[in-house]
């Protein structure tokens, strides 16, 4: 295959993640602040601490343990041009008050100008079950004029072996949950919703309910163990993945029926879908990625169509398995019999458009 193929147009990454445990309010932050001259001491200490479903999902751990800035973004795009991207919160390790909106402003001064990308939009982070919720969102406002969403993540799998990025099952259909959730819908925010596969109903009933309510679903609904075993009883066979693979392509196409909710097709990569080339010190090839991740993008622009779809990197977290610029020429690759229109609506156009960016 020709993986030196481009295309004419700038691409809108609409999922990164930018994070320093020096000189932020981060998870590691004491750790670095000792150990960061002695990655391997870190490696084995974080190990030791942190439950063992969350280093499966992670998969390698340096990553998470240096900062990613827009110069590193940068460096890992090699010869892509991105114009714009939007930060998706990161896990930012203040959570007492209004803590949050932190993030929001240190992401707002970031150097991104330097390198010629455009910080085009912030979602950041808020529980709309928080007392708070009004003000975090008035806040998160007043702090940059690119502030377009929120994420709260749901992500709560029946085996305990997955990290449960959430602090309880059916977070989407929580009553207070949903009240909070109304004043996010008056103001015309965007949502971004991130489930595991096994929770896709969940996504469907919130789209019912806030009918005009933009919302995104991240990287696809991750089906856990559909290329791999992982946690202590999800993927473990052939006929497990299938299983997976089917019930994910039934409540992908259920969810689609929803005109309000979009797709990004990414976090494919993750080591919680059952990759394994970290643990093995290589990166998937392009010809790797296509040829498992096809069926799952055919899939999703059968069911959504080109102008729900969205292309967004969501690196550094698929960092441990593939190269940003191979993933991104795989997804060219993927994209391109559909033609140059599906290109520009994906790699460009329905971004712009889904977080209003101007």
């Amino acid at each position: 295959m020709n993986t030196n193929k481009t295309i004419d147009f700038a691409i809108i990454d609409p999922h990164i993640h930018q994070w320093d445990p020096y000189h932020t309010p981060h998870p590691a932050h004491t750790l670095v602040k000792i150990f960061g001259d002695y990655p391997g001491v870190m490696d084995k200490l974080l190990r030791l601490v942190k439950p063992q479903p969350l280093i499966d999902t992670v998969g390698s751990t340096a990553h998470i343990l240096a900062p990613y800035l827009p110069q590193d973004y940068t460096k890992d795009l090699q010869h892509y041009q991105v114009d714009s991207v939007v930060h998706i919160e990161a896990n930012w390790h203040d959570h007492k008050g209004t803590g949050v909106v932190g993030e929001t402003h240190w992401i707002n001064t970031l150097p991104f100008a330097q390198y010629n990308i455009q910080l085009g939009a912030i979602v950041a982070a808020a529980d709309p079950r928080d007392k708070q919720f009004k003000k975090i969102l008035d806040l998160h406002q007043q702090v940059s004029p690119v502030f377009r969403g929120i994420r709260k993540m749901a992500s709560y799998h029946q085996d305990k072996g997955i990290y449960r990025w959430c602090d309880q099952a059916n977070l989407y259909r929580d009553k207070k949950f949903l009240i909070g959730f109304e004043e996010l819908a008056k103001r015309h925010l965007s949502f971004d919703a991130w489930v595991y596969s096994s929770q896709l109903n969940d996504v469907i009933d919130l789209a019912k309910q806030f009918p005009e309510t933009a919302i995104v679903i991240d990287h696809l609904a991750t089906p856990a163990g559909l290329f791999g075993p992982v946690g202590k009883t999800t993927g473990q066979t052939q006929q497990d993945r299938l299983n997976i693979f089917a019930h994910w392509k039934e409540y992908i196409a259920r969810l689609a029926e929803h005109r309000n909710v979009y797709a990004k097709i990414s976090g494919l990569m993750m080591p919680v879908l059952g990759h394994d080339y970290y643990r093995k010190g290589q990166y998937a090839s392009v010809d790797e990625m296509i040829d498992q991740l096809s069926p799952l993008i055919n899939h999703a622009i059968q069911a959504f169509g080109i102008d729900q779809i969205i292309f967004a990197s969501n690196y550094p977290m698929d960092k441990p398995n593939a190269k940003l610029v191979d993933i991104i020429t795989a997804y060219l690759e993927m994209i391109r019999p559909y033609g140059d229109q599906a290109l520009q609506a994906i790699f460009r156009q329905n971004a712009k458009s889904f977080y209003r960016m101007v």
